[in-house]
């Protein structure tokens, strides 16, 4: 009775089956113990019917907790030896990845946990060693990502994040109408982008049918997309060019501070999003921003310009509001902002290019990035690049074809 449970729990049928189930009270273990019964097997290398088995080797595999119990699963897996093809080759067991010491269900539980916390943490729950983990993460996801099609992507995005301390980073992309992480790899250059164009063509990817290019201002980017894209259009996103205003007002705060005392603690109150102000907060900005400190000027250029990308206008628009925003800046007396100005306009086509309605602001790249660090950050750190892109593609991949939480309720 109990073994037909069992054997009904772990999805086998006829002719696998549970031979017996033994219980370990005092080592918390319990062991299942699965047999094939026909005395012969499809090959599994030509699949030939009904071919003699050769032998059998034994091999056992650690499966999900039952209870409190630390459950495996053994089995003397049969080797089939072929008259047709003349090979012999071994039965692949259907609740295991071939190679594997896991089974299907206990890797998906693994890589469900992966998802939420380091994967240091999920070995101390599960109770196994995180290189071992760190093995199954690496094989479902490059099985998944094997899988994928990216024929309809069209407009992408491009950005790097840092995955370790010094000068370290990845490069990633992004499918930005689909909001998913379509290729990450080691580097920021320009070879980056020669890497990515390979990688998509294997996945059904047409370097021709990609339209638009969205990045920050990185020449290497820029360069790697005119050599391996060069019928995409570049854009550069809003979020890098506010980012650059915030970077000019930081450095015109810098340099007023040591005459200023008004200024000092005021940093982060200046490049927030005023929305988000404390309370403490409000009741400084509440008369700063109104002065006629340099900072306070910077501040109100800085804040028009992020407006002009709040609006959502048109093209047409938010160019001509934009011109407008240069000449003001041009004529501003802060060194910062003239430099921004010159270089807003050597990049204009670009910019431009990103006011388009159907391109995809790239916030969501830099809030990718922001669960990447975070990750990163509570992980303390991954043990190699390889390592950390693989956690990118579980956290942001949106991979169809990853094992599902075997914990989760069935829909009816």
């Amino acid at each position: 009775m109990q073994e037909a449970l069992f054997c009904q729990a772990l999805g086998l049928s006829a002719p696998w089956t549970v031979e017996r189930v033994e219980l370990d009270v005092r080592r918390s273990r319990i062991d299942l113990y699965v047999a094939w019964q026909a005395k012969s097997a499809a090959c599994p290398a030509c699949a030939a019917a009904e071919q003699k088995l050769h032998d059998h080797r034994a091999r056992s595999w650690r499966h999900l907790d039952f209870f409190q119990f630390e459950a495996h699963v053994h089995c003397q897996l049969p080797r089939v030896a072929c008259s047709v093809c003349g090979a012999t080759t071994q039965l692949l067991a259907p609740w295991a990845r071939e190679g594997s010491r896991f089974t299907l269900l206990f890797e998906a539980l693994a890589l469900t946990l992966a998802r939420e916390m380091p994967v240091a943490a999920c070995a101390r729950i599960l109770r196994c060693a995180d290189n071992a983990l760190w093995r199954q993460i690496d094989a479902h996801v490059s099985l998944a990502r094997s899988q994928e099609s990216y024929a309809d992507v069209q407009v992408i995005g491009i950005d790097e994040t840092s995955c370790a301390k010094g000068q370290h980073y990845i490069t990633l992309v992004h499918d930005l109408h689909k909001a998913r992480l379509i290729y990450a790899t080691a580097g920021k250059d320009a070879s980056t982008v020669q890497r990515f164009t390979e990688d998509f063509k294997t996945h059904q990817g047409q370097p021709q049918s990609v339209e638009v290019v969205c990045m920050d201002m990185s020449k290497a980017f820029i360069a790697g997309t005119a050599q391996h894209l060069p019928t995409a259009a570049i854009a550069f996103d809003g979020f890098h060019v506010v980012q650059l205003a915030n970077q000019a007002l930081e450095a015109v705060r810098r340099e007023e501070v040591r005459d200023e005392r008004w200024l000092k603690k005021t940093r982060w109150c200046w490049l927030k999003d005023k929305d988000k102000w404390t309370a403490k907060e409000r009741d400084k900005m509440n008369w700063l921003p109104h002065t006629r400190l340099k900072t306070a000027r910077a501040w109100r250029l800085k804040e028009a310009l992020r407006d002009i990308y709040r609006a959502r206008c048109d093209a047409s628009q938010s160019a001509q509001a934009l011109k407008k925003w240069l000449h003001w800046a041009q004529r501003c007396r802060l060194p910062a902002f003239k430099d921004l100005a010159k270089t807003i306009q050597q990049h204009w086509a670009g910019i431009v290019k990103a006011f388009d309605a159907s391109i995809l602001h790239t916030g969501y790249v830099e809030a990718v990035n922001s669960l990447l660090q975070a990750a990163k950050a509570k992980a303390r750190g991954y043990g190699s690049t390889d390592h950390f892109v693989a956690m990118a593609f579980l956290i942001a991949g949106k991979l169809t074809h990853l094992p599902t939480n075997p914990l989760q309720k069935a829909r009816p």
